[in-house]
């Protein structure tokens, strides 16, 4: 008889097969990365000196010979922007940091993605494009060192207003046209901007991270966990996320023909599973920059003071769909269970006439236990968005308000849903908490 462990197929929301490859979650020793090319036996530092060019230098030669992986070995070492190439990997040392430079101009201008358009903008810390196999683990801290950004952002929004681009700030990592991607055990905290990107990549796992950013008392704006952009097979799991945005945040374009142009798309089979999370504006977000999202299922969550749980934004100027989301499992504290309604930020139908409509469909809540301020938070606006075949089912809800109305929805199954009335807050939003 085999003796290997019978596992039965699991399926996503729209009933295609689980691919075995989301099973598979073991991460690597150092060992297994090649050869090993440590910073200090380059002259590389912790002498507080930004070495940028000397770590750049350092990741050529290890692609030049064939690839290895880059170790940062304990202690605190500074750099700018440095791109990663084919058969290089990144280790993070129990002990180590590898931290960015508090000055812009260490980062390059590139034509890159960004809030769903490619334009000239800032590279990332960590970066890479076009690299099948690339692997970026280990028990240490990659951090953005981002105090000094958010003091001027806010700073400047006071002052004048404006968007996230034009605050000039690097995300921490972006990886773009990337396959076979592991980023594992590592703790990925205070970026300047959104902490990880991925766009146009498959085939991505981020297993036991923790991805950090404060609300206070210095909050980090837009400081996103996990930004997945026009993305397919993608698994989060085992992670802690606490940052002062939306945590898993899935992108794809914006604008009134978003859905004919090359550079955006669709996310699909995207899987979060057995995390937890702290404060964040929203847990699983649809938006702001969004087109096309199917199969997408988050369970098995831990929350412990969240905004939103499900959040879908519907942007007016932008052909939008939503299709075959499942959330499940999830137990915890969020402020507003179910979040839908017109996402209106920097709203431009450009010379488009009619206002494109969107859909969001087959959206399912199933067997969750929350304690909610309010469990069902939906603007119905069928001039922009049609909202058809929801599911509400076996739904332990302690709420302040429930607000549920089956008029704001076109077709819906509401079964063994309970939503009991609570005078206890589910956070105290205004209070600083969590904070490392």
């Amino acid at each position: 008889m085999d003796s290997e462990k019978i596992r039965h197929t699991e399926y996503f929301p729209d009933g295609t097969p689980m691919d075995d490859w989301f099973y598979e979650t073991k991460i690597p020793q150092l060992s297994e990365l090649g050869k090993q090319y440590v910073l200090t036996e380059y002259g590389i530092w912790d002498d507080g000196k930004i070495y940028t060019k000397e770590i750049q230098k350092v990741i050529d030669l290890a692609a030049e010979e064939g690839g290895g992986v880059l170790v940062v070995p304990p202690g605190t070492y500074l750099t700018g922007s440095i791109y990663f190439k084919q058969g290089v990997n990144l280790y993070v040392s129990a002990g180590a940091t590898l931290k960015g430079s508090n000055d812009i101009s260490d980062y390059d201008l590139r034509e890159t993605r960004i809030e769903g358009e490619t334009c000239l903008y800032y590279t990332a810390l960590i970066n890479a494009d076009g690299v099948d196999g690339f692997t970026m683990c280990g028990p240490g801290t990659i951090d953005g060192n981002g105090l000094k950004a958010w003091r001027a952002c806010w700073l400047r929004w006071k002052w004048g207003g404006g968007g996230n681009k034009e605050e000039q700030r690097p995300r921490l990592v972006y990886l773009s046209n990337c396959k076979n991607v592991l980023i594992a055990d590592l703790h990925l905290q205070n970026s300047h901007f959104w902490t990880t990107h991925i766009y146009k990549c498959d085939h991505v796992k981020y297993l036991n991270c923790q991805i950090y950013s404060p609300a206070g008392p210095i909050p980090a704006p837009s400081t996103d966990a996990i930004d997945i952009d026009v993305c397919t097979d993608v698994l989060v799991k085992g992670c802690y996320m606490e940052v002062n945005d939306d945590s898993v945040v899935l992108k794809g374009g914006k604008g009134p023909w978003a859905d004919t142009q090359p550079e955006n798309g669709i996310n699909e089979r995207i899987l979060v599973e057995d995390c937890v999370y702290g404060f964040c504006h929203g847990c699983l977000t649809c938006g702001s920059e969004s087109v096309h999202n199917r199969n997408i299922l988050m369970r098995r969550v831990k929350i412990k003071g969240a905004a939103r749980l499900l959040w879908l934004k519907m942007r007016p100027d932008t052909p939008q769909r939503y299709e075959y989301i499942t959330v499940e499992q999830i137990e915890g504290r969020v402020k507003e269970f179910l979040k839908i309604y017109p996402w209106t930020q920097f709203f431009d139908l450009k010379d488009r006439k009619d206002r494109p409509l969107s859909y969001a469909d087959h959206i399912t809540m199933r067997d969750c236990d929350c304690v909610c301020d309010t469990f069902f938070d939906v603007i119905a606006d069928e001039e922009q968005y049609l909202l058809t075949d929801f599911t509400l089912k076996d739904l332990r809800i302690r709420a302040r308000v429930d607000n549920f109305s089956e008029d704001k929805l076109r077709s819906v199954v509401y079964e063994n849903v309970q939503v009991e009335e609570s005078t206890e807050p589910a956070e105290n939003w205004h209070e600083v908490k969590g904070f490392q």
